[in-house]
């Protein structure tokens, strides 16, 4: 996790107070506009307010309008001890229904902020050594353009992100990532690319510019971060469709109510037809339409983007986190995904008539020089098998012949007094059998055999030959990571189909898959193979995600529906995908997918608890204010059997639920900013946990919660 990532973790004291200064600004019109749910809210709380002032003046109509309104309240407190009048008390509420909503908003906006401010401090302005026809000029920064070359030292700060075109280099990108470690960058690879504002530790290199001003990676970071408020996925968008019918209809229904009850009671012969105050009306309403998922709806939108950043993955739009979620087909590479990508040698296996020790020695001998992974692991099998130890080539008169991808091999050529020259090689089966075959040999079948088997664990078979002469096979082998088959076992409960894809062969591609668990896979992938079967599977009907860092990779990273590219990667990769992993983490993309499924999870969850809350509140509202009607004179009304809280009076039934409904806002921000928790369960399964924690859970919660209100407020004689 980045430095900045860390620091806002958790919600600290002044993210908080910026955040409630935030609610107060967020209560203009053309804001809360944008939630319809809560325009009507607030639309309720400011006609409510009128009706207030409109009793009050009415009560002191001699005296001056502002004296008269606080000798009023401050006679009335005084002489009664309880708050005079049951407008004030709902439209306070109101207000504070509307401000906890733009709270929840503000606070999730302001973990945002509070990243952009602290990436806003990490990048200043530095000199450049432009390089213009060999000759360095110093320009300031914010004067370089795209193409221009630029020249980095030890010590010196990347004035622009680029790509290096010659040299190699260790950066600090700490101010990125929060990673302490350096890493390599180098020209004329997919580990090319560096970016502005990190700094160059050792060596020097030529680094072309490629962003303009404005446009480098720290200010699509900063743009993104604040812009996330404002970005609205396509389920967001149906679900605020679905908020506004239902607070359209439950309007229609509040407002024809009193008219309704006035006809149905004179129809039914009863007298007095009840009068329904305007301000209890608004606060059946707002109690009535889906106020909880309305002021948090946004929330859970922005703090699952958050979630992302502070796991060092920068979404480019909330549509990539919420197709995250969605995703049914995950595309993953083999080589340090599934696997520790080093092939390590794991055991030598001599050909018929060969001795181990003399295939062990061979093998050494070959791979002295062999600086690579797989090399470096021969070296230390043969030391530790058979107490081989390292020899001198220079001594030896030897000549180290270098892997290239022509020959598919490497070796060494060790003369010998008198005789022939000692040719020890070591490579693939093909590439062995050519050369033994062009010095007058031939492949023995055993060890092509021996070869096949190999490929079929899994493994990757090296054949050693001295001259014409095969001696054996060294047995490479790519560890699949701990834990791996679990983590694909529970991607498959939530019906998530996993491809591997790899440049092995078939062999050992299906060896590899089966000892990893994944569903299918792709042997001897090519950037067409890739985005063939990508767009193979959108055809059917999927939503397709995988990861990439090379510019091969770009065209498969645009057709996926997540595309996450490594940090490390190309230009290319990085502005074909919709995400970027600042760590450069192939197995990252899994975490996405929680966080995606996580915050549909949650405002499935929240939903489900809103609707199941109006529900419950009927039973409060509704009969205190219709419970006399069709009563008889000295008789019960028949909605007053629906009063099954008992509630102390018709007041504090409606200011309870009132505040109720205030307060279940505040009690959930925390959840829509953390979300629920993740569970690797199947839909059918998510369904029925959900209905039964946060629908069974709302229905019960607004029965204990208003009952326990309607207590406190007769204690403190507050109706």
């Amino acid at each position: 996790m980045s430095a900045h990532g860390r620091h806002v973790a958790g919600i600290s004291g002044r993210i908080a107070r910026q955040a409630l200064l935030d609610a107060f600004r967020k209560l203009g019109p053309r804001q809360q506009a944008r939630n319809p749910v809560m325009f009507v809210t607030e639309i309720g709380a400011a006609l409510t307010t009128l009706v207030l002032f409109q009793e009050i003046f009415q009560r002191a109509a001699a005296l001056p309008y502002t004296l008269a309104v606080a000798l009023m309240l401050l006679r009335t407190v005084i002489a009664t001890g309880r708050v005079p009048s049951l407008t004030l008390q709902i439209d306070v509420w109101l207000w504070f229904t509307v401000l906890f909503a733009n709270f929840a908003e503000a606070l999730a906006e302001g973990r945002g902020k509070a990243q952009a401010d602290a990436l806003r401090k990490g990048r200043r302005d530095v000199i450049a050594r432009k390089l213009v026809n060999d000759v360095e000029t110093r320009v300031p920064g914010c004067e370089l353009r795209p193409d221009d070359l630029v020249v980095c030292e030890a010590g010196d700060v990347i004035p622009s992100d680029g790509e290096i075109v010659d040299g190699i280099a260790s950066i600090d990108e700490s101010a990125i990532t929060g990673e302490s470690a350096p890493v390599i960058r180098e020209s004329g690879g997919d580990r090319s690319a560096v970016i502005g504002g990190t700094r160059v530790i050792s060596d020097r290199v030529v680094i072309r510019i490629v962003a303009a001003q404005g446009a480098t990676f720290i200010d699509k970071m900063i743009a993104l971060i604040e812009g996330a408020r404002r970005q609205k996925t396509p389920n967001e968008i149906a679900l605020g469709i679905l908020l506004f019918a239902l607070t359209l209809v439950f309007l229609l229904v509040v407002a024809t109510l009193r008219p309704f009850a006035v006809y149905s009671e004179q129809a039914a012969g009863y007298a007095g037809a009840p009068t329904t105050p305007l301000a209890v009306l608004i606060a059946l309403l707002v109690c009535l339409i889906p106020t909880t998922i309305g002021g948090l709806l946004t929330a859970i939108g922005i703090s699952g983007i958050d979630r992302l950043i502070r796991r060092n993955v920068l979404a480019m739009s909330g549509r990539a986190v919420e197709a995250a979620g969605d995703i049914d087909v995950l595309l993953l590479d083999k080589t340090g995904t599934i696997t520790l990508g080093n092939r390590m040698a794991s055991a030598f296996l001599p050909a018929p008539g060969v001795a181990v020790e003399l295939l062990a020695d061979a093998a050494q001998i070959a791979s002295l020089a062999d600086e690579t992974p797989e090399g470096r692991s021969i070296v230390v099998l043969a030391k530790e098998a058979f107490g081989l130890r390292g020899r001198d080539l220079q001594k030896m008169g030897a000549h180290f012949v270098p892997f290239s991808a022509r020959t598919q091999m490497s070796g060494v050529d060790i003369p010998s007094s008198g005789g022939p020259v000692r040719m020890v090689r070591k490579g693939s089966m093909n590439a062995i059998a050519a050369h033994i075959a062009a010095l007058g040999g031939t492949l023995p079948s055993e060890v092509k055999a021996s070869a096949d088997s190999v490929a079929r664990a899994g493994g990757t078979p090296l054949i050693v030959a001295e001259n014409t002469r095969a001696l054996g096979i060294i047995h490479l082998k790519d560890v699949v990571k701990g834990g791996m088959r679990d983590r694909f076992a529970q991607l498959r409960t939530m019906g998530i189909r996993t491809v591997m894809v790899t440049g092995d062969n078939a062999l050992t591609a299906a060896a590899i898959a089966a000892e990893a668990g994944v569903d299918d896979f792709i042997a001897e992938a090519t950037p067409e193979a890739k985005l063939k079967r990508i767009r193979d599977e959108q055809a059917k009907g999927h939503l397709v995600a995988m990861t990439g860092d090379g510019t091969n990779d770009a065209p498969a990273l645009a057709q996926a529906d997540v595309g996450v590219a490594m940090n490390t990667g190309t230009q290319a990769a990085r502005e074909a995908g919709n995400m970027v992993d600042l760590d450069s983490n192939p197995t990252k993309l899994i975490e996405i997918v929680e966080v995606g499924k996580q915050i549909l999870i949650t405002r499935g969850a929240l939903t489900t608890f809103s609707i199941a809350n109006d529900v419950a509140k009927y039973f409060a509202i509704l009969p205190a204010m219709f419970g006399a009607l069709y009563a008889g004179a000295g008789q019960r009304g028949p909605l007053l059997h629906l009063d099954v809280m008992h509630l102390h009076s018709p007041a504090s039934a409606v200011l309870s639920a009132v505040i109720y409904n205030a307060l279940i806002i505040v009690a959930l921000i925390p959840l829509a900013l953390h979300g629920v928790k993740y569970r690797s369960l199947r839909a059918s399964a998510l369904l029925l946990r959900n209905l039964l924690v946060y629908g069974l859970g709302g229905v019960v919660a607004p029965f204990i919660g208003i009952k326990l209100i309607d207590m406190v407020l007769v204690t403190c004689n507050l109706v």
